[in-house]
């Protein structure tokens, strides 16, 4: 039996020897490249804070102690250390864990994640209530370096200055530098800062001036004073002191010795500090340590052999070759990410024309507005951005495009379900987000072709356009659509039409199943795909469902605002809608979580059944 099947809660690693520590660390690196493996998930990150996640609950004591982690993708050690490891192989699994912090999963997870840049504000506002209610619990907040590319941390960090508040910021450093240090005095220094003996030193001046009657505390100050002063004189300026934040590194976060050393010396602050730790992302497994990026999400794999991609078959491949293509025509064509340069297909398009490539790190309001910039400059801006993360910069679509009339142009990737990513990442709400915003086209196209010409429709356009497509490959198997121009197409699958089946995106291949279930119970169906949704020329949806006694929409997106409950207010048909009904759907398969909606092809044709009987 190792060490990890004897850890069932928090305090059972607090006692164990070094020894004991690095037998720890081992076996949660196996554990969590052999689940992953098979799982899929963020690997690199995961591997990255296996010391400083053991340090963590050495030194706090959860769930009394709130630690809440950025984003959440890196929280699997976490997990496997409160309780939850008999569950772990089915991470990210229908049922199982989440592959992010989920507040009802765990009291061991104080609150939820799955965008970037949360924690601190989150922090701060349990640290405040605590102080409130004079707790003397600890709150840490552990946030990433790519999360200070988000306006959101610095706004949380303008607000960590009050005195007496016990919160501490774990400032996870695995790619860059926050800061630059000046020679190697500098570096002797931040070294010595962080020994054991240093802080042990530091905790004995204390002592021994406190000691003193009348003057000890003065001498403290005064002592403090050289140590700062000091500090300026060897180090650049620092940010976060700035700020009025206690700042303790750079540590070493793959040292789970030198990490409790500083957490224990954060602990004795009167004032909010920033422990700025530096990991290996990937380490102890060779193919994420040597490629971290490659690794940081992926699908299951071959531990011996790595992580082998299929090829470049996806939708967001296939907007890179598309959008390459119109970029060689025409040189005012613009791409936009915000830190998902490969996630969106971009990576080509990068290295191709350099200097018309903008990632702006996770910013995505400021990548919606610099767009609105390069549209009035005489450029065409393409934005991509995963549909979740888009959902953030919906004030900078109003107002800075739309309100404006520039004709930005979105390439929404992920949309629909993502899979075993879950709520935090389904893609379900932008539809109903752009409906509600005047002047914008959209359009969300079923397969390659769609795609392609969804594009070339976009870059005419004079209004801000959104092109909305979903993760993964083109699985339409049919090819005999009646095409009626730009905006939809539609297939009969009988001779007459007693039902008709509008949809949209990739979620029409259920629909079309569907319509053939139909016609072995005799009842005859047509489909319609809606390429464009919106806008939608009702005129022309009335003369196509002009026989049919039911209208069915389907639609892979939220029911409040979407385009099935626009249908059903302006056709003159009797309409009935399935989308997702008032609630957040889980992660897991995509056949799963269709299942759980009643989009799948025998549920879509029940309900037509039914329905139709009452007609």
């Amino acid at each position: 039996m190792g060490i990890l099947d004897k850890i069932n809660s928090p305090a059972d690693v607090k006692h164990l020897s070094d020894k004991q520590l690095e037998i720890l660390a081992d076996e949660l690196r196996t554990e969590i490249i052999k689940t992953v493996s098979s799982t899929g998930g963020h690997l690199a990150s995961n591997l990255g804070v296996v010391e400083l996640s053991i340090a963590l609950h050495r030194i706090f004591n959860s769930p009394k102690d709130k630690i809440i982690w950025d984003v959440g993708h890196q929280s699997y050690v976490h997990k496997l250390l409160t309780g939850r490891k008999d569950r772990f192989s089915q991470l990210r699994q229908y049922g199982g864990l989440s592959g992010f912090t989920l507040r009802s999963e765990s009291e061991h997870d104080p609150f939820g994640a799955g965008h970037s840049s949360t924690s601190i504000s989150a922090a701060i506002g349990i640290a405040s209530a605590n102080a409130i209610t004079g707790s003397k619990d600890y709150t840490i907040a552990v946030a990433g370096d790519g999360a200070c590319t988000n306006g959101m941390i610095y706004e949380a960090l303008n607000n960590c200055s009050k005195q007496h508040m016990r919160l501490i910021i774990i400032l996870n450093d695995n790619d860059m530098s926050i800061s630059t240090n000046v020679g190697a005095l500098s570096e002797h220094l931040a070294r010595f800062r962080t020994s054991e003996r240093y802080f042990s030193m530091k905790h004995n001046t204390h002592k021994l001036f406190d000691s003193i009657p009348v003057v000890g505390s003065g001498l403290v100050k005064a002592a403090k004073g050289i140590k700062d002063f000091g500090k300026r004189l060897v180090w650049s300026e620092n940010l976060f002191e700035h700020m009025g934040i206690e700042y303790l590194g750079p540590v070493n976060g793959n040292d789970i010795k030198k990490l409790e050393i500083a957490l224990n010396e954060a602990k004795t602050s009167e004032k909010c500090c920033l422990v700025h730790v530096q990991t290996k992302k990937g380490k102890g497994y060779e193919f994420a340590e040597q490629n971290p990026s490659k690794y940081h999400s992926v699908g299951s794999f071959d531990i011996e052999k790595g992580f082998v991609t299929n090829g470049k078959d996806s939708f967001s491949a296939e907007f890179g070759k598309i959008i390459i293509k119109h970029a060689k025509r025409d040189k005012s064509i613009c791409a936009i990410t915000a830190a998902m340069t490969d996630g969106t297909g971009l990576d080509d398009f990068a290295e191709m024309f350099t200097e018309r490539f903008f990632d702006v790190g996770i910013a995505e309001g400021h990548a919606v507005t610099f767009a609105g910039g390069l549209c009035v400059g005489g450029k065409k801006p393409v934005v991509a951005i995963y549909s979740t993360f888009l959902q953030r910069s919906y004030d900078q679509i109003l107002h800075d495009v739309a309100l404006q009339g520039l004709p930005v142009i979105f390439a929404i990737d992920r949309a629909g379900f993502v899979n075993s990513d879950g709520p935090t990442h389904h893609g379900v709400f932008d539809v109903a987000m752009f409906r509600n915003i005047p002047d914008v086209v959209v359009y969300s196209p079923e397969n390659y072709a769609d795609l392609d010409e969804a594009f070339t429709e976009a870059f005419k356009s004079i209004h801000p356009v959104a092109v909305r497509y979903p993760k993964g490959k083109c699985n339409t198997k049919y090819t005999d659509y009646i095409g009626t121009g730009s905006d939809l197409e539609f297939v009969d699958i009988s001779d007459k039409v007693d039902v008709a089946i509008i949809s949209y995106g990739i979620i029409t291949k259920n629909a079309y199943d569907a319509a053939q279930i139909l016609k072995q119970q005799g009842i005859s169906a047509r489909v319609i795909k809606l390429k464009r949704v919106k806008p939608i020329d009702i005129d022309k949806l009335q003369t196509l469902i002009a026989t049919a006694k039911l209208v069915y929409v389907l639609e892979e997106g939220i029911l409040s605002g979407g385009i099935g409950e626009y249908l059903k207010a302006n056709l003159n048909t009797r309409t009935i809608v399935r989308a997702i009904d008032d609630k957040f759907i889980t992660f897991g398969k995509l056949e799963q979580l269709h299942r759980e909606c009643g989009f799948m092809p025998e549920q879509i044709a029940a309900e037509i059944t039914k329905n139709y009987d009452k007609a």
